[in-house]
């Protein structure tokens, strides 16, 4: 958000934004290892003033950290990227990680789990990411979500719309409590219902094309409906003010210029986060 100096103190900071410019495992349309830098770069379009809210919330402070770079191996990625991430949360800060592909998820719910205790998981996507494996690698972004139920049972999947006969047939609870946006269109209550399917302590997980995509269309792989920006935001909004959310990432932006509105609607939701984390 090209803060002030002060604002942006490593010691003092209570927010960390780490980038990790990663698509190993992409199977469609590459792009998404450049969403970091362009979520970086459009951030300081944002005003600082938050008119929902009424205030500014960049005086908590926001470190940018250095980009973990792309491994020869997804298995080598993810161990780095946990390494990137333990210490970040170990000094008490709210680490906010900006992607590249899904697959990065799993390691950074790891690294906040290994610090806070058991932790639940609020999964904002289009696709239910429950493979075992896809095209030879249980690593894949297709598979991220697989890999954080081995670390917790407890995710909540809002936004879910393209999800395959083997997920289906694997993980028939977690398809059971899918919110879709057929449920959110119908039911009054489905933040209720999302929050009910957490627990105290949370980590977010947004792949962008969970929104619409009309509102993002810069994803790899884009499916009609999705969240609309009043839904978004009325959930993160209930969320971070009735759970502790400990952590997050927003994954899956790939900029498609000279169209900027997926990188730019990102940006804005990481500092809505980082704004309603500060209303508890």
């Amino acid at each position: 958000m090209d803060l002030d100096s002060p604002y942006r103190d490593a010691a003092t900071a209570r927010y960390a934004v780490l980038s990790v410019p990663y698509e190993g495992t992409v199977c469609y349309k590459p792009g998404t290892a450049a969403g970091p830098q362009a979520i970086l770069e459009a951030s300081p379009q944002l005003e600082f003033y938050d008119e929902e809210l009424g205030g500014e919330f960049f005086a908590a402070g926001i470190l940018t950290l250095p980009a973990v770079q792309p491994a020869e191996t997804p298995e080598a990625m993810m161990a780095r990227i946990r390494a990137a991430a333990e210490p970040v949360i170990r000094a008490g800060k709210f680490l906010l990680t900006l992607g590249g592909e899904h697959s990065i998820t799993a390691p950074l719910v790891a690294a906040a789990q290994a610090h806070h205790g058991p932790l639940s998981v609020l999964h904002i996507d289009a696709h239910a990411d429950l493979r075992d494996t896809w095209e030879g690698t249980p690593l894949s972004h297709a598979c991220a979500m697989r890999r954080v139920l081995e670390l917790t049972e407890k995710i909540c999947q809002v936004g879910i719309r393209n999800v395959s006969l083997d997920e289906v047939r694997a993980c028939p609870p977690q398809v059971a409590n899918f919110i879709t946006p057929a449920i959110i269109r119908e039911d009054p209550a489905w933040i209720d219902r999302a929050l009910g399917l957490l627990t105290d302590r949370v980590y977010i997980t947004i792949d962008m094309d969970g929104l619409d995509p009309a509102l993002a269309p810069g994803v790899g792989t884009p499916e009609p409906d999705g969240l609309t920006w009043p839904q978004i935001t009325r959930l993160l909004r209930r969320l971070c003010t009735e759970r502790r959310v400990v952590a997050a990432d927003i994954v899956e932006t790939r900029p498609i210029p000279p169209n900027h509105l997926t990188e730019f609607i990102a940006a804005k939701l990481a500092y809505k986060i980082i704004a309603y984390t500060q209303l508890g």
